[in-house]
């Protein structure tokens, strides 16, 4: 009976560890935030039908694949995403939005690790297919907001032990667009209205710092950041691409399997949220007591 108890205890502090609960709570208060005060263009039936499908496509991909159990709380971040980002007048494509965010975390992997950000992926197939859109000015440029979307982003990077992501790709992305004002001589006010946007903040503090999708070890990631910010700012001035954070990352996650074998380091897990601060690789003989299944990490 007592280790009956110790492991219910074990087992309730590990789901209350757990990074996604505190990224459900921050994106849900931002949603919130912008339908009740920015008066947000999006229904509640398409809300409703956002993470109802999300939730039943994580349930078929659970009963598809054979899991333990079915578990919302990833599926939950990604609806909640999709509503803050995803805009469209056609409910069908939310839906669909929703299939190819979930279902790709169940199809598209390597070495039990998927490799796009779901939120990121559905976000470019629907604007690829001009199918969406997303409204870069809906947030406005209030600065008190913006540091409530930094406080909340801070909250669920530190719970996940990914503070360098955020910090460094802020700095790299801030950083190349300041080196392209210089070079063309331009006022350095240009690059910082650029970056004055609820949009960049949001993707920066919960979209690129997925621990699923970035690399293990620290230089990894910020090797990773830099990637996408460089990608991002060629797609934003040589392509003309709106978005363009969102297209260097779906452009740069491919990579992440190679800087993995490159720049080893400690996997990821939800219920151990902690840092890799010496990046450095353990045997897999001594991860094996603290691994979950390989079925397991298909849900996350």
């Amino acid at each position: 009976m007592g280790q009956d108890h110790s492991k219910n205890q074990e087992a309730k502090s590990s789901f209350w560890r757990d990074p996604r609960l505190y990224q459900i709570a921050s994106l849900g208060t931002l949603l919130t935030y912008g339908l009740l005060w920015l008066h947000f263009d999006i229904s509640p039936l398409q809300i409703a039908i956002t993470f109802g499908v999300a939730l039943l496509t994580q349930y078929a991909g659970t009963r598809w694949y054979n899991l333990s159990s079915f578990d919302p709380r990833s599926a939950l971040v990604s609806a909640v995403g999709l509503c803050i980002f995803l805009r469209t007048n056609d409910l069908l494509v939310a839906a669909l939005a929703s299939v190819i965010a979930i279902g790709s975390k169940f199809v598209i992997r390597w070495k039990d690790k998927h490799l796009f950000n779901p939120t990121n992926l559905a976000l470019i197939v629907v604007l690829a297919t001009g199918l969406g859109w997303i409204s870069p000015g809906q947030w406005g440029q209030v600065a008190w907001f913006a540091f409530l979307v930094a406080c909340l982003g801070s909250l669920v990077v530190t719970r996940t032990a990914r503070a360098d992501v955020p910090l460094s790709f802020l700095g790299f992305y801030m950083g190349l667009l300041t080196a392209r004002t210089l070079w063309l001589g331009d006022p350095l006010t240009i690059p910082l209205h650029q970056v004055e946007s609820g949009t960049l903040l949001i993707f920066s503090f919960f979209m690129v710092t997925d621990p699923k999708t970035t690399p293990d070890s620290r230089s990894g990631r910020i090797l990773f950041t830099f990637l996408v910010a460089l990608c991002a700012v060629f797609v934003q001035f040589f392509l003309f691409r709106p978005h363009s954070p969102l297209w260097g990352l779906i452009v740069c996650s491919p990579l992440v399997p190679i800087l993995d074998r490159l720049l080893p380091g400690l996997r990821y897990d939800w219920s151990r949220p902690s840092s890799d601060t010496f990046s450095t690789p353990i045997p897999t003989s001594l991860l094996v007591p603290l691994s979950i299944s390989s079925q397991q990490r298909r849900t996350s």
